[in-house]
């Protein structure tokens, strides 16, 4: 290993809140840790975070600051940079950045989250997380009673559609020749009350900065001020590739996610990942609680460790003694 190379208990890949709660819990166990945030947030875009209690509204970005003054706090480092690989080297893993800096830590938690891949609709991206939604617990009561539409991707629409019924009586699910309703789906939305209309979304329609309806293929034209999407999400996780550890498609059809038990633990031994990268439906508060159940866990088999290590050093020390 380099001997520049800074060495800690545990290297957290990713500074959101599962990174940042599981380097608090890792940093008042007193245990070194470093976490590398390549600053990249998926909820960026957002004017703020909901469903998270005492921080219901937060700009992302404060969440974020004050995470990291916590964990600053007691004692944690905090790197700003991207992690291009990783590789095991004897009892520990070396994390090199892009930029060619190195790390050593005896476990990796990841916590690098999700890159959303948005439907190829003209002016969707630019809307995203603003009047472009795709959580209805993270922002359907900004878009409550307003005409919201469904953009499907899938079946994963049909979800989405009876789910944001409950905060609007005027939804309308835009297939998108993307999926074709069963027949029971069918009478699902017609109980609801919900429109299904066919064909293809062109774009969006903005009208003083403000989302106005969605523009079909045929030239129809449908008036709506917020519209619902589930992007196809993939991992941040190249890096992990040396070893071994590759993404595994999600059984929902929405992407992809690093597989781990309830604990956060990886096929892999000594590396664990949280919030997002591991499911990607978990809301901030959610991310933040799997961060730090996972970091207590990583606490804990390095506990174990220090005591195997300390009774063998106890022993050689008793033979040497007799």
């Amino acid at each position: 290993m380099n001997e520049k190379t800074q060495n800690y208990d545990v290297a957290v890949i990713g500074g959101g809140a599962a990174g940042l709660n599981g380097a608090l819990m890792l940093a008042r166990a007193r245990r070194s840790v470093v976490v590398i945030d390549a600053g990249e947030p998926r909820n960026a875009p957002a004017d703020g975070v909901h469903g998270f209690i005492t921080r219901d509204g937060i700009k992302p970005a404060e969440l974020v600051r004050i995470g990291q003054d916590e964990v600053r706090g007691y004692g944690g480092t905090i790197v700003s940079g991207s992690v291009h690989t990783v590789r095991r080297d004897a009892d520990r893993f070396v994390v090199v950045l892009d930029d060619g800096v190195t790390f050593g830590a005896r476990r990796l938690l990841v916590t690098t989250g999700l890159v959303d891949e948005l439907p190829d609709v003209t002016g969707l991206a630019e809307r995203f997380g603003r009047d472009v939604l795709h959580c209805p617990y993270c922002h359907g009561w900004e878009v409550r009673d307003q005409a919201i539409g469904i953009l499907a991707t899938g079946p994963f629409g049909v979800h989405q559609a009876l789910m944001f019924r409950q905060w609007s009586p005027t939804i309308t699910l835009l297939l998108n020749d993307a999926y074709q309703p069963s027949a029971e789906e069918a009478e699902q939305f017609a109980a609801r009350g919900i429109a299904v209309v066919e064909g293809k979304v062109a774009a969006l329609e903005i009208d003083d900065d403000a989302l106005a309806a969605a523009l079909l293929d045929d030239g129809t034209r449908l008036e709506i001020t917020a519209l619902a999407v589930m992007p196809r999400v993939a991992v941040r996780a190249a890096f992990l590739t040396e070893l071994g550890l590759v993404p595994t498609p999600h059984e929902m059809g929405i992407g992809d996610y690093i597989v781990t038990d309830a604990t956060g633990s990886t096929v892999v031994p000594g590396v664990w990942a949280a919030g997002n990268v591991a499911d990607p439906m978990l809301q901030v508060g959610a991310a933040a609680a799997a961060g730090a159940r996972a970091g207590a866990v990583v606490n804990a088999d390095l506990m174990n460790e220090d005591t195997q290590l300390a009774v063998a050093q106890y022993r050689r020390k008793g033979a040497l003694d007799v």
